[in-house]
């Protein structure tokens, strides 16, 4: 089985993982890792240089890869990646796959993201928490469509990180 995580930036999708993989004695993979890797260079120098167009060809491919040559496997998605393409669309048509949504507020999530803003090449030009908190709503809002697809939600606000573990083996056992 693979099992896809999904989310907006910061909404702990590899944290979440990487205890997941664990927890199951699955292979674990950050797709932004794995393409960083592959293209040898980071994300946002990618970004810089390469431009977004080519990073969401690069992510379509690479996801396609993956899901072909893998199994018992935790894969933790870029917050766009079920966004562009037809990712969504491959993701639900895949056996064998189960794609879950954690789903984290727009306060928590400018929390966890104003101080790495610098990190992330789609809010690095974002100064001030208001900003943040305004382009976190824009961007969920147009983004809800794809994350609503998952076939699992967890909203994660209120919970720790074993407690967000165990409600996933509970869903996924």
């Amino acid at each position: 089985m693979i099992i896809v995580l999904i989310g907006y930036m910061g909404s702990g999708k590899s944290t979440i993982g990487k205890e997941l993989a664990t927890a199951l004695n699955y292979d674990f993979i950050d797709l932004d890792d794995y393409i960083s890797d592959k293209e040898q260079i980071t994300i946002p120098y990618l970004f810089k240089t390469k431009g977004e167009i080519y990073f969401r060809k690069k992510e379509t491919e690479y996801l396609q890869t993956i899901i072909e040559s893998s199994d018992n496997l935790v894969l933790a998605l870029g917050g766009g990646t079920p966004c562009y393409g037809n990712n969504m669309d491959v993701l639900k048509r895949t056996s064998q796959l189960v794609s879950i949504y954690l789903k984290l507020s727009i306060p928590l999530l400018a929390e966890r993201l104003f101080l790495e803003r610098e990190e992330r090449p789609l809010i690095s030009y974002l100064n001030s928490k208001e900003d943040l908190i305004e382009f976190i709503g824009k961007h969920l809002f147009e983004r809800s469509y794809y994350y609503s697809k998952a076939e699992f939600t967890l909203k994660t606000d209120d919970k720790t990180k074993p407690e967000i573990l165990q409600s996933l083996l509970e869903y996924l056992i």
